[in-house]
């Protein structure tokens, strides 16, 4: 079986304290997976960064490499960010590239790589007006977004439950897209 390679980007929101059980469940569908966290989330899990890399046995990356810095991860079949907070889908959408992991969901659009995108925000940041509108933005550029029934249910601020936090959704949509490139 060939192994495919999947680049798993997760921000500062709650779910992402199960990266370590999420990267494991997509190493037993055959991923070979690749972290990158957002400069907030990867300060969140900064205790565990080593041991996260020893699990993918890839680097974790949070920054920019410099420029002539040889790429450190194999190429992306497909790329699941989540969970993906207000800040990095409206960031996305709107092209503004100041974080690692937005930086390559906003190239892997022009690439062509199958990616896949869950929220994680509570009700209050879902009725910003920005918010529908980067949805549809990211929609409209071929990306698959699991928000809604299917996907993340936002809920009320303080209220949430991670554990709860939709992963077997999000990594069987991964699956599907990279089945179909």
């Amino acid at each position: 079986m060939t192994t495919r390679t999947l680049y798993l980007f997760g921000s500062a929101a709650p779910p992402v304290f199960d990266v370590a059980k999420v990267i494991s469940m997509a190493q037993d569908d055959g991923w070979d997976v690749c972290l990158g966290l957002t400069p907030s989330a990867a300060c969140w899990l900064h205790e565990n960064l080593d041991d996260l890399a020893d699990l993918t046995g890839h680097p974790v990356r949070s920054e920019y490499k410099a420029p002539g810095e040889p790429d450190v991860w194999p190429e992306a079949d497909a790329i699941l960010f989540a969970p993906a907070t207000f800040n990095s889908i409206n960031s996305w959408a709107l092209g503004m590239t100041s974080t690692f992991v937005v930086g390559v969901v906003a190239e892997g659009i022009g690439k062509g790589i199958p990616t896949v995108t869950m929220p994680c925000v509570n009700a209050a940041y879902a009725t910003h007006r920005q918010f529908d509108r980067s949805i549809a933005e990211l929609l409209e550029q071929g990306i698959t977004v699991l928000y809604g029934e299917g996907g993340f249910m936002p809920n009320a601020p303080g209220t949430g439950a991670p554990q709860a936090y939709p992963w077997n959704a999000a990594l069987a949509s991964a699956r599907e897209l990279a089945g179909r490139a």
